[in-house]
């Protein structure tokens, strides 16, 4: 049996094939094209057991060719992977040959591979997360600047609610009222982008199956809580 391990980045990927002994067989640096990688894994084809590639942001399109192509793939889950203390070497050409080595062992940690049909919803979704965020950002900058100047506290939903009109009435220093206003408009932009894409998701998904997905992930979220003694992680929870 044969083993590879592919070291992703954004532009190159490092393709690492070992054998049972994890001796290295082929070691190559490639631009991220997909033909020039599928002729490197091509002579090991019938051999190998399996093609690991790392979770990184752009897998998507090397996962689905190398599916397409019939490879058995896995997904490392690069976070949960600890490289032993004291290694001599290390690098891109380590790290590719290391990935193959611990699948070989039974040993790697991998993560999901959502079907392509599926990613769209979740990446809509984690796109919705991304500008909450960012909203929520804005909406702390205004509260701050509000409680310098006014010397009093006001909440998330009146924040969300003001408008430029708004903010000139509070007949602030015109530099304060300038940068509110700049928080105002990207809030209310965040807003009307957030609104879009509820819309859009409500549409693609069923609404009950949706509300129980969510509450099975905050009833895990909160086991997970209590049992291991944590706070809440968004990412964990949403991933």
């Amino acid at each position: 049996m044969q083993y590879s391990g592919i070291d992703l980045h954004s532009n190159n990927s490092v393709v690492v094939v070992s054998d049972e002994t994890d001796r290295v067989l082929v070691r190559r640096r490639l631009p991220n094209d997909l033909a020039r990688i599928l002729a490197v894994l091509r002579p090991y084809r019938e051999e190998l057991a399996g093609v690991v590639v790392e979770s990184t942001f752009n897998w998507y399109w090397l996962v689905d060719g190398l599916q397409a192509e019939g490879y058995r793939v896995h997904l490392a889950h690069t976070a949960a992977i600890k490289r032993y203390e004291g290694l001599k070497h290390s690098g891109d050409e380590a790290d590719a040959a290391y990935l193959a080595h611990l699948l070989r062992l039974g040993l790697l940690p991998t993560g999901h591979i959502c079907p392509p049909a599926e990613r769209a919803v979740r990446d809509l979704a984690r796109k919705r997360m991304q500008l909450v965020r960012t909203r929520t950002a804005q909406v702390l900058a205004v509260e701050n600047i509000l409680a310098r100047q006014t010397g009093s506290g006001t909440t998330n939903r009146v924040v969300q609610q003001l408008t430029v009109q708004g903010v000139r009435a509070l007949k602030l220093p015109q530099d304060v009222a300038r940068s509110l206003c700049a928080n105002v408009a990207v809030i209310q932009t965040l807003s009307d982008e957030i609104d879009k894409l509820d819309e859009r998701k409500k549409a693609r998904t069923n609404g009950a199956v949706a509300t129980k997905a969510l509450a099975h992930k905050l009833a895990r979220a909160c086991y997970h809580m209590l049992q291991e003694q944590k706070p809440f992680d968004v990412g964990r929870c949403f991933a």
